[in-house]
């Protein structure tokens, strides 16, 4: 077992992150050894339900099984979490543990928050996006008809257990689109200000083949070196205010296109990948960096094989970018490379993000 901890300065709250690959039969106890009080609700993925439920072994009556995919993180369903937390007599000693992925981390843990002005959160992800970001960090949302993760808050789970043995379950598709969060991590290395050489670029160009095939020893370490990098930026930004914000690398382009897709065509990392393309071309067209360094963002994205997804209108990703919570009432907010793993924060009219030249 590997352990890491987050120390938050501001509220001075830490909290232990540990990963691991021991038998998911052995998970249940370790939860409950991190609990206050006696009372619990488990919030699952369905799929990791119907994969795992028998062998994490927590009661019918103890679990709140969630849908998959980003749809389910909603008002509805948020309701529902917090009056069967209710029904079962949680108090404020009690706690909420998320079992599954980003979607299941984020609305649990909203639903945590909330519950008598916030209880225990407990994180448990199941997905690569989860255990290399969601997971970490404390933010917490759920989606709404005008945006992704407009009504939310900044929460920090009590603490959180990684097991790489969730992965081997994973699918093609969801794997691809937690690496495409992974990959993020490149480019923004060195804005990071993490103490610790971690250098992610090499270590990814010499182990592609063993992370596309699940290598778990490959998979604990890139886990540990992307929340490494997550850390450092937490810690000195938890609400951002600044530097956090260079964690939506990618991001401000790629939620919208989710969100012109209805959140039903592609993954999130897919979309990610997408906003980091479109980040690149953006910054070379304003003269931040040179073709060279997008030529090698490009082969990186490429020995991955990410899903292609085609430009969509500019007027609908327009009218979704102004919508995102990071635009200002006038300018829309976009991270973009500078230079080698280096990312700046740029605000842009809606002119200048799509220039054509």
């Amino acid at each position: 077992m590997n352990t890491l901890n987050v120390k938050i300065p501001s509220n001075e709250k830490s909290y232990s992150i540990y990963i691991e690959n021991s038998p998911i039969s052995e998970l249940k106890p370790k939860i409950l050894s991190a609990l206050r009080g006696t009372k619990f609700l488990v919030v699952i993925s369905e799929k990791v339900n119907k994969l795992y439920g028998k062998t994490l072994g927590f009661n019918s009556d103890e679990i709140f099984v969630l849908k998959d995919g980003e749809k389910e993180k909603n008002f509805k369903n948020y309701k529902k979490i917090l009056e069967r937390a209710l029904k079962i007599g949680l108090t404020r000693q009690d706690a909420i543990i998320a079992i599954g992925g980003g979607v299941v981390g984020d609305l649990a843990g909203f639903a945590a928050s909330t519950y008598m002005r916030g209880i225990d959160f407990i994180q448990v992800p199941t997905t690569l996006l989860a255990c290399t970001d969601s997971s970490v960090g404390g933010k917490v949302a759920i989606d709404t008809d005008f945006g992704k993760n407009l009504v939310g808050s900044f929460y920090q789970p009590k603490v959180v257990f990684i097991n790489t043995n969730f992965l081997k379950t994973l699918d093609e598709r969801q794997y691809k689109s937690g690496l495409g969060e992974v990959v993020k991590y490149i480019f923004i290395e060195k804005s990071c200000k993490c103490k610790e050489e971690l250098n992610l670029t090499n270590f990814i160009a010499e182990n592609t083949d063993r992370i596309l095939s699940k290598d778990i020893s490959i998979l604990n370490k890139l886990i540990e070196i992307c929340i490494k990098l997550k850390i450092a930026v937490v810690e000195q930004d938890e609400q951002e205010n600044g530097l956090r914000k260079i964690l939506n690398f990618g991001h401000t382009y790629g939620h919208a296109v989710e969100k012109v897709t209805k959140y039903k065509k592609y993954t999130h990392g897919e979309a990610v990948v997408k906003g980091i393309l479109f980040a690149f071309n953006l910054a070379e067209k304003r003269g931040l960096i040179d073709k060279n360094y997008r030529f090698f963002a490009e082969d990186i994205l490429r020995k991955f094989d990410f899903k292609k997804i085609p430009d969509l209108k500019e007027e609908k990703l327009l009218k979704a970018m102004q919508a995102d919570k990071k635009a200002t009432s006038d300018k829309i907010v976009f991270i973009l490379p500078v230079d080698y793993s280096t990312v700046e924060e740029f605000k842009l009219s809606k002119n200048e993000v799509f220039q054509h030249s």
